[in-house]
């Protein structure tokens, strides 16, 4: 169902749009930038979302909120309202109007492939410390890489002092890493110094090999077990349900106890509390990192070692189409 709705919802998109429009948005799906992407701020291929209308802005919406779950598209658009408030642009009204706003030029959306036909197609929707790749291929639905970041994590001064963005996957993080036994903190404590950034960066191909092992899932007790699995529910149940429920069996499938939970920097929460950690196993890997401006710029990243960019699932379809 998840996978009709979200071609009706491209196709009602696409149907919406101008000419000029269009030439923006489409891409081949074989277009040799597919795999390239980045959460850095910049220009993107694609349709600024400032250069839609009210009517194709709640299209894009729908589209969102197709792919995500309600929480997912709720920190999506949170990245929004932390630019607003980090670059002091005049509020946005509640309904979000992009049209013509500075903001809306720095997010762009692309569609790639046809969604009509029987082919691989995709849709993204990316700008800074935001990245939602969708793939759709024989039905089944990939969703990453996935990428959401906030600059300011915390918001210190001003009408909304005291906001938080991504405050689940900071406090989770703190709570499993406070609930390890003094022997289990020696492997899951990697570094007395967090990164600067997340390690596999914006890579085409996350190398989970950059990564410490940390401690395994195996090797912790039932109530650490419990916050790990809602920490990897941050980042897991940020898509919408059908999605989600795939990924957790096939974490499931490759051997949850092969997961690992790896910190480096600060134990502690606070200001300047540099911090990072990293949860990664056969096929799932995250990372967090709150360590720029003064520890209030968080990175968080999603990434499916098998199937970023439906790689698994376009093997099965080139497979079977040849």
């Amino acid at each position: 169902m998840v996978v009709a709705q979200t071609r009706d919802a491209v196709l009602d998109l696409l149907a919406s749009l101008s000419p000029a429009q269009l030439g923006k948005i489409r891409a081949p799906f074989d277009t040799p930038d597919h795999k390239e992407w980045t959460y850095l701020p910049g220009d993107r291929p694609g349709l600024p979302l400032s250069e839609l209308t009210p009517a194709q802005q709640l299209l894009t919406k729908r589209l969102v909120e197709l792919g995500c779950s309600e929480r997912g598209a709720a920190d999506s658009w949170a990245v929004l309202d932390a630019e607003v408030i980090l670059r002091g642009i005049p509020a946005l009204p509640e309904s979000g109007d992009w049209e013509g706003s500075v903001l809306g030029g720095r997010y762009f959306l692309r569609v790639l492939g046809d969604p009509s036909g029987t082919e691989p197609w995709a849709w993204r929707l990316n700008g800074h410390h935001l990245a939602i790749h969708v793939a759709v291929v024989d039905g089944a639905v990939a969703f990453t890489p996935q990428f959401i970041g906030s600059n300011p994590a915390e918001v210190r001064t001003g009408p909304e002092a005291g906001r938080r963005f991504l405050a689940a996957e900071q406090d989770l993080g703190f709570q499993l890493l406070h609930a390890l036994e003094p022997g289990q903190l020696e492997v899951a404590h990697v570094s007395p110094e967090a990164p600067d950034d997340i390690l596999t960066r914006h890579d085409p191909v996350a190398d989970a090999s950059l990564l410490h092992r940390g401690l395994p899932y195996g090797d912790m007790n039932e109530d650490q077990r419990q916050l790990l699995s809602l920490l990897i529910g941050q980042y897991v149940g940020r898509a919408a349900g059908p999605i989600g429920l795939q990924t957790w069996q096939d974490i499931t499938a490759q051997g949850i106890e092969r997961l690992t939970f790896a910190w480096a920097g600060e134990t502690t929460p606070g200001i300047g509390q540099r911090h990072y950690y990293s949860i990664a196993g056969p096929t799932f890997l995250a990372e967090y990192d709150n360590t720029q401006d003064n520890a209030n710029h968080i990175h968080s990243v999603w990434r499916d070692l098998r199937n970023d960019w439906g790689t698994d699932l376009l093997a099965a379809h080139y497979a079977m189409h040849r």
